[in-house]
């Protein structure tokens, strides 16, 4: 991960990228004026990320890659996809033959699960991503059609999810992307950090008693604690859990059990901002040119999804390795070190405790499903959960 910069150290934006996030400010302080001067900070971070033509998701800024704001696994490397398509192969022979991709991104993972399946004669009879950003979608569909344009006509892009789901449900960091609720216990009480407005129109925070929800997950927590509660992404996964008759749900992402989530020394939440691979904690920086997110509570995950099975949760490099990321590695000469060398870095960065390998989880969620996940046979932390 990124280290925390001070906000002097963050290169600035060009002017017409300033014009807009002042057009987004002046959108959310509408939202705080109607509002009687108050908006949750999940309303605030919903706005900044996702507000039609001015949010983060919504523009057409490059947000993935060497030239954005952060990189992603499947960014970073193809092994991450191919190792995944190895996992998920074993379920498409059983017959669950359909994939939903959750903000698929850059298209990335996309391209490299279709190619390695179709290499290992798996294809799913179609691949589906639910995309709610249009400017990530003109991209997908783009590098689709470079990449694999005899493959173009399996995939299929969806508004929402379908009623019923029986297929492949995969999430590559979508539920840190989600927007958060923040709280502080004062005087041994949640109070609900929100957003208000200073004298000078700057946004600045605001307590307000924290309703129900909050207030009974900021239990036994002590006293000037603050943290973020991932309500968005507990609905996400229980509303796919109630559709999903038979199949998996699968997501990677950062983030830690309860015990860890809420630990004392993580008494200021994990409220984090991206902006050209410079991470700092400001939120009200820049709304919509910078990223926005927050640790995932894997607890609350798999407590929001009960009538699924939990089938694994382990560290991605657990889950990489016993998916197979070695064999791929072997199977290229080390002596070819043109080809050889960049794939061990990559592998490396995947895997390092130190890189993405530790922070990074995967959980596994599923329903009527008789497949092994052999991705977990080893490493399965689901007893922390």
């Amino acid at each position: 991960m990124t280290s925390v910069q001070t906000q002097s150290a963050i290169p600035q934006p060009a002017a017409d990228a300033l014009a807009l996030s002042n057009r987004l400010e002046a959108r959310i302080r509408e939202d705080i004026a109607a509002a009687g001067g108050w908006i949750s900070f999940a309303h605030y971070m919903e706005l900044a990320l996702y507000a039609p033509g001015l949010g983060y998701y919504s523009a057409g800024s490059h947000k993935l890659g060497a030239t954005g704001d952060f990189i992603t696994a499947p960014e970073l490397s193809p092994l991450f996809g191919r190792v995944l398509a190895r996992q998920i192969a074993p379920l498409i022979s059983a017959g669950i033959d359909d994939i939903i991709e959750l903000g698929a991104g850059s298209g990335a993972l996309a391209v490299a699960l279709l190619e390695e399946l179709a290499a290992i004669d798996r294809l799913p009879r179609q691949y589906r991503i639910l995309e709610v950003s249009a400017d990530l979608r003109e991209r997908q569909q783009a590098r689709i059609a470079a990449a694999l344009p005899a493959l173009q006509p399996r995939v299929q892009w969806l508004d929402r999810p379908p009623e019923r789901i029986n297929a492949i449900v995969i999430g590559n960091e979508v539920l840190d992307a989600l927007p958060v609720h923040r709280i502080r216990i004062v005087d041994g009480r949640a109070q609900e950090l929100g957003v208000s407005l200073d004298g000078n129109g700057r946004f600045v925070w605001a307590c307000r008693p924290a309703f129900p929800a909050l207030a009974a997950a900021a239990q036994a927590l002590p006293e000037a604690y603050e943290t973020e509660i991932g309500l968005a992404a507990q609905a996400l996964v229980a509303d796919l859990a109630q559709r999903l008759e038979s199949g998996l749900l699968l997501f990677f992402d950062y983030g830690f059990p309860a015990h860890e989530f809420f630990h004392p020394q993580r008494d200021r939440g994990t409220l984090m901002c991206h902006y050209r691979h410079h991470a700092h904690d400001d939120p009200f920086l820049w709304p919509g040119l910078q990223d926005i997110t927050a640790h995932v509570d894997f607890s609350a995950i798999a407590r929001a999804a009960p009538r699924l099975e939990l089938l694994g949760y382990a560290s991605q490099a657990q889950f990489l390795v016993n998916g197979g990321i070695t064999d791929l590695l072997a199977a290229v000469p080390a002596s070819d070190v043109k080809r050889y060398a960049p794939l061990a870095a990559q592998a490396q960065k995947l895997m390092s405790p130190a890189e993405m390998g530790e922070l990074f989880k995967v959980i596994a969620l599923g329903r009527n499903l008789h497949a092994p996940l052999q991705a977990f046979r080893r490493g399965d932390r689901s007893h922390t959960l």
